[in-house]
């Protein structure tokens, strides 16, 4: 399970990138953690009521990383990814679209296979040889806290030689992509729900 990636760049430049509005975001750049604020991007529809627009500008803010849990589960526990859409812990937040978000990205790591010399799991980093500043598919949800976390699918044939059986959802690097997931109904969000190619990556170190 992903637990750690890297955003290398400062917020003026993920916004452009995006096609949102920073804001007075102070992200400069540096890795995020389980349970640390992060820069996404949504369709801007937070606080705002009324019908929305085809083309509602896209915001950049900050979001913790870990959505509370289900009432039934550990709730010193957040949950950092979705890897079931159909559970109704997060159905209802993925159907509607104004729920998904963004979440900008460098570099992201995985713990491989054991190292036999050391007996510890292989720390693998991997980037997009296609766009070195990429987007996760995310989902936010509100409580206490603003937070989102990340969507997941089965590891494709790069990231399952290093023994790892998931990946995040890399979104391809087009505004129509970017549009689908934040704007579009299901039918055209859950088809970006798919394993990144992987002559379409590399790894980072």
């Amino acid at each position: 399970m992903t637990m750690l990636y890297r955003l290398s760049a400062p917020a003026s430049a993920i916004a452009g990138h995006f096609g949102a509005s920073a804001g007075d975001d102070p992200w400069a750049g540096g890795h995020i953690a389980a349970n640390q604020f992060a820069p996404v991007v949504t369709a801007g529809r937070e606080f705002v009521a009324g019908p929305r627009l085809e083309r509602q500008p896209r915001r950049m803010i900050p979001r913790l990383w870990g959505v509370p849990p289900p009432p039934a589960a550990d709730p010193t526990r957040t949950v950092l990814t979705v890897r079931n859409p159909d559970s109704p812990f997060w159905v209802g937040n993925l159907r509607n679209s104004e729920f998904r978000c963004l979440v900008p990205a460098t570099e992201f790591m995985e713990w491989g296979r054991l190292d036999p010399t050391t007996g510890k799991h292989r720390q693998h980093w991997f980037a997009c040889a296609d766009q070195p500043l990429f987007a996760f598919a995310g989902v936010w949800k509100d409580s206490e806290v603003a937070s989102f976390a990340m969507l997941t699918v089965e590891a494709n044939a790069a990231l399952r030689q290093c023994g790892i059986e998931r990946m995040p959802v890399i979104l391809p690097g087009s505004d129509r992509a970017w549009h689908d997931w934040l704007n579009g109904g299901w039918d055209k969000a859950s088809a970006l729900v798919a394993p990144y190619s992987s002559s379409l990556m590399r790894e980072a170190g």
